[in-house]
């Protein structure tokens, strides 16, 4: 168990040097240019990886739902907003702000799909998370 924890962990550092890196590409362009890059670099990288590892396409592409693929659409959009956010609001606003709602959509997915949770947890974390982020906003 410790293993995805510290990956989960992990991520979430290259998640937030991503949104920096891109807001900063932002700064000098616009978030749609930042956006683009970031996805012709991060296209070419993955393909150099799954020619490398093989399995590139899934033996079973004729009978996944189309409607699967579209997450490439909403990660285009959460890597534009993003980079446009981060330079208008900071670091800390636009991740607290990318967490909650993360919490919140996680919440709301996982009881739809009837996954066991323990709705007072969700709650409190999410009321948590946003605490945090008024906590941040106080002047010293």
């Amino acid at each position: 168990m410790i293993v995805p924890i510290v990956s989960a962990f992990v991520i979430g550092l290259l998640i937030i040097l991503s949104r920096q890196v891109n807001g900063r590409l932002s700064l000098s362009t616009t978030p749609m240019i930042s956006s683009f890059w970031n996805h012709l670099v991060g296209f070419v990288f993955i393909t150099a990886l799954g020619l490398a590892l093989g399995d590139l396409i899934p033996p079973n592409l004729a009978t996944i739902p189309w409607w699967v693929f579209l997450g490439g659409a909403v990660g285009v959009i959460f890597v534009a907003s993003g980079s446009w956010l981060i330079t208008r609001i900071g670091a800390v606003n636009t991740t607290l702000l990318v967490i909650s709602g993360q919490m919140v959509s996680g919440v709301v997915l996982d009881f739809a799909r009837g996954i066991p949770i323990t709705l007072w947890a969700s709650l409190l974390g999410i009321v948590l998370i946003f605490a945090g982020m008024a906590l941040t906003q106080r002047s010293t």
